[in-house]
């Protein structure tokens, strides 16, 4: 990521407003205050002295419940070494409620709905958590985390205030406590078979154009397939795919998809899905697969199907990440195709040029019960939650489990055990650091310092880092807290037309409705309250700029 060494003016625009914002709530994003809420009597098991860089152990046995994500790539096994050594070192055994993925969404807000959910639910992702504010049902963290050491000396360090203070409500506070990067990390983009494209005398696509150009040349060798068949269809259609699209556009769709974001241009906010740069994706799409180039079932099909069709060479393009590039895709090809190469390439560029959408130094993070609060052990779950996921010591540990046992390290860098794999390092090893013990897992290993990030690269995901790394990282959107009733209001109208977008979307990629449809499209989103949407928001914006501006 290129460093300009300075803040955009909608950066410097958020942190300044966030200064006067503090003077009304506390303190800033990484000083907010607790009101004065007396904690004395809600130590039980808390350490009397905590800071960042110390070990967290709780002065008695503690349980806390979390909502925990099965990944069907690694299902949570009761036996994971990870449990065993967690509660070793913390004093703390987590009570889980595993969830499938396809589901995750769903079942977090009935659960949160029916005031059932657990203490701590993370894999909430920016933006998810703020339909839940207005029932108090989830607590304001940013009153709590003076008791977060390691968090609040991370988010100084890296500079990470604008970032986190985009995720402050109408009342100055946030509810999400985020993953926190050091520099930002891509993870999906193509992949495409190598030695077919060598055999065709074609170089890896660098661009979206150069990648319809290479599909064309697939399709005239092998006119009875289908050159790219893709996967990634929950919770939307082609999600992965969509982003990539749309961040060469300069627009978020897919898993990045917002209904309000901002236009610099114009400096106000738009609503997303009607946008002339939302129709440019489309239209890219929709001339794959009108082409033929894309095969329509990749918007709809599971994954396996999707994986199945690469490997028996009735597709030759897939969307990836770099685990399932060598996990999945390279070591089941070269078993199944004699000579097939595969590898991942760098996102392609399109009218945005080199560009990261904003806001990736924020991965999913944690949002806490509100009846946390009234625990007796309050302040020692917000030490537990500081310590494994933004402490370098946790984040180690949730990474590569118990030196000796899981893993080696050796002049800054680390290696998985003998007869152990990650990501498919050693195929033919008889155990899995994520299968078989537990570590590595998406709901507890995420950000950190990019030491510890790139620490787990491969060949394929240095290259593809170090070219992402090359681009630059569109700025925050500028801060725009929305008050109460105004959320409520935005909450309801957000979900039908977010709906009504993803489902449109698919409609005319898939050629079931043309695009000369595109106004009347336009025209159903305001029937559903688009308007009256983006109006909140910029209304919003204006009211805060000018207040803190």
């Amino acid at each position: 990521m290129k460093n300009t060494g300075q803040l955009s003016r909608r950066q410097i625009l958020a942190a300044a407003g966030f200064i006067g914002l503090a003077g009304l709530t506390g303190c800033g994003s990484g000083d907010d205050g607790a009101d004065a809420k007396d904690l004395s009597k809600k130590r039980e098991g808390a350490m009397q002295e905590y800071r960042a860089g110390q070990p967290f152990k709780a002065t008695e046995p503690l349980t806390f419940s979390l909502l925990h994500l099965s990944n069907p790539v690694y299902p949570p096994k009761a036996g994971w070494l990870f449990w065993k050594e967690l509660t070793r070192r913390t004093g703390v055994t987590l009570k889980t409620t595993d969830v499938p993925y396809s589901d995750y969404e769903k079942k977090r807000s009935l659960l949160i709905g029916a005031g059932d959910a657990p203490l701590l639910i993370p894999k909430t992702y920016p933006g998810q958590e703020t339909p839940f504010v207005s029932s108090g049902s989830i607590l304001p963290v940013s009153d709590h985390i003076e008791l977060m050491p390691n968090f609040r000396d991370k988010l100084r360090r890296w500079k990470l205030e604008p970032e986190v203070d985009s995720l402050r409500q109408s009342d100055g506070k946030y509810y999400l406590l985020p993953g926190l990067h050091e520099r930002v990390k891509s993870g999906y983009s193509l992949a495409l078979r190598t030695d077919v494209l060598g055999r065709l005398g074609l170089k890896p696509p660098s661009t979206w154009d150069e990648v319809y150009e290479v599909f064309k040349a697939i399709k005239a060798e092998y006119p009875d397939r289908y050159p790219f068949s893709d996967r990634w269809n929950q919770p939307e259609p082609a999600g992965a795919l969509l982003q990539s699209v749309g961040q060469a556009y300069g627009v978020r769709a897919g898993w990045s998809y917002l209904n309000a974001s901002w236009d610099p241009q114009g400096e106000k906010f738009v609503f997303t899905g009607a946008t002339e740069k939302y129709r440019q994706v489309i239209e890219y799409l929709r001339k794959l697969v009108d082409e033929k180039l894309m095969d329509p079932e990749g918007f709809t099909q599971s994954d396996d199907d999707a994986v199945k069709k690469l490997l028996s060479e009735r597709s030759f393009a897939i969307s990836a990440n770099p685990q399932e590039l060598v996990q999945n895709y390279r070591y089941n090809l070269q078993r199944q195709v004699k000579g097939a190469t595969i590898e991942m390439i760098p996102v392609p560029l399109g009218p945005a040029g080199p560009v990261v959408l904003g806001g990736s130094r924020l991965e999913n993070g944690m949002m806490i019960s509100s009846d946390a609060l009234k625990r007796d052990d309050f302040v020692a779950l917000m030490q537990f939650v500081d310590w494994l996921w933004y402490s370098d010591e946790g984040q180690k540990f949730t990474k590569w489990g118990v030196e000796g046992v899981t893993y080696t390290a050796s002049g800054g860098g680390y290696r998985v055990a003998e007869g152990i794999t990650l990501m498919g390092s050693d195929p033919d090893a008889p155990k899995d650091l994520q299968k078989d013990y537990g570590f590595y897992n998406g709901v507890f290993s995420y950000g950190g310092s990019w030491e510890l990030v790139s620490s787990s690269f491969g060949p394929d995901e240095k290259k593809f880092q170090d070219a992402m790394s090359q681009r630059e990282e569109l700025p925050v959107d500028p801060a725009h807290p929305l008050q109460s009733v105004e959320q409520e209001q935005a909450t309801l109208w957000d979900t039908p037309l977010k709906d009504h977008v993803r489902q449109n979307t698919l409609r005319f990629v898939l050629g079931k409705r043309p695009l000369s449809e595109w106004d009347a499209y336009v025209s159903e989103l305001k029937a559903k309250n688009m308007d009256q949407l983006i109006d909140l928001h910029n209304k919003a914006y204006e009211r805060f700029r000018k207040e803190h501006g």
